[in-house]
């Protein structure tokens, strides 16, 4: 049986392939793992000089980490397995943000959630015309982590609360436009790039000569919807409250508004309270600071009903009717939404 995870090192490139195309490559447990020690050998290897990442098959890059998996553990009450889960990845997130050598991802199809992680928190984000990029977790009764605190808060104005509010899905155009996105490459020239980018790695100063390969293959794509319209987000997601946020929606009068507002309903209360909470406070942080935030509140949301709730109505079930608890944003309370946020103690999230 071939690995989840494909590794192989030549001539001073690291390569990686996340290999579960058949579940868009969704993260094991063990990945995390083995993705962590990887990089942990290669970044004191001298014969390793640039990494690159990226996901088996044409479909994704990578679709998240693998929540059925936490659905399991958590109906057989294993919360420390959960908890260690989140505790690995968000380790592999700054690991991945620090990283003292070229870190190059190919976003080539669906990148959402842990792949987000593994991806967006890295020096150089090569997107194609196939990218599809969200943070879709408060339509799961979550909320946007894995460095999202860092990454969307570096978007421009509130289009990152807007992104991780309503989990909306960008392409690349946006993606370059956001911040997301460092360079644009037509799927038909990745062949090229990864011959280059071996040879960049081979090279005395491969820093450079990554650099300007990177430039020399970008092209850039035309204008996307979502920069087109960041005058009307700034605008819509300026209030500090929600129902302020959902009320300027709704005079906006559009379809695009109308629609944001009917994505914003589907969605947990508590979540889009959590999530703007976390996203607003979130700009002053350091990314250290930021990701110990966020494992804060991972910790209180596994243990609470809407999380196991979204999963169960979108990936177990699949009703897609999940019961949402508070039903509504008037029913979330302030100081609950405050009381994930608080310290763990001697629980915090360990940052060597």
């Amino acid at each position: 049986m071939e690995s989840d995870t494909l590794i192989t090192t030549q001539g001073g490139l690291g390569h990686i392939v996340l290999n579960r195309p058949n579940v868009l490559n969704a993260l094991s447990a063990d990945q995390y793992v083995v993705l962590t020690r990887t990089l942990s050998c290669w970044e004191t290897d001298p014969a390793v000089s640039i990494i690159v990442i990226e996901g088996a098959g044409d479909r994704a890059f990578c679709a998240g980490g693998d929540i059925r998996m936490v659905w399991n553990a958590a109906r057989r009450d294993d919360h420390a397995f959960n908890r260690e889960v989140f505790r690995n990845e968000y380790r592999l997130n700054r690991r991945i943000y620090h990283y003292p050598k070229p870190y190059v991802s190919l976003l080539d199809g669906i990148v959402m959630g842990g792949g987000a992680g593994l991806s967006i928190n890295g020096r150089y984000r090569v997107v194609t015309e196939f990218t599809r990029f969200a943070m879709p977790e408060t339509g799961i009764g979550f909320f946007p982590d894995v460095g999202a605190t860092h990454f969307l808060g570096a978007c421009p104005g509130n289009v990152g609360l807007y992104l991780g509010l309503t989990g909306h899905q960008i392409g690349p155009a946006d993606c370059l436009w956001a911040g997301i996105a460092t360079h644009f490459v037509r799927r038909e020239n990745l062949g090229h790039l990864r011959d280059a980018i071996a040879g960049a790695a081979a090279s005395a100063d491969s820093d450079g000569a990554l650099a300007g390969i990177l430039s020399h293959w970008h092209r850039e794509p035309e204008e996307g919807p979502l920069s087109r319209r960041a005058e009307t987000i700034e605008r819509c997601f300026a209030p500090r409250r929600l129902a302020d946020m959902v009320e300027a929606l709704r005079v906006e009068d559009s379809q695009w508004a109308q629609d944001t507002v009917y994505d914003l309903s589907a969605r947990s209360p508590f979540s889009l309270a959590v999530a703007t909470r976390q996203l607003r406070e979130g700009r002053s942080l350091t990314f250290d600071e930021a990701i110990a935030r966020e494992y804060r509140v991972a910790c209180r949301l596994l243990l609470g009903h809407d999380f196991m709730e979204g999963i169960r109505a979108q990936v177990v079930d699949k009703d897609r009717c999940p019961n949402w608890s508070p039903a509504t944003l008037a029913e979330v309370e302030e100081g609950a939404v405050a009381a994930c946020f608080a310290s763990l103690g001697e629980d915090e999230l360990p940052l060597p």
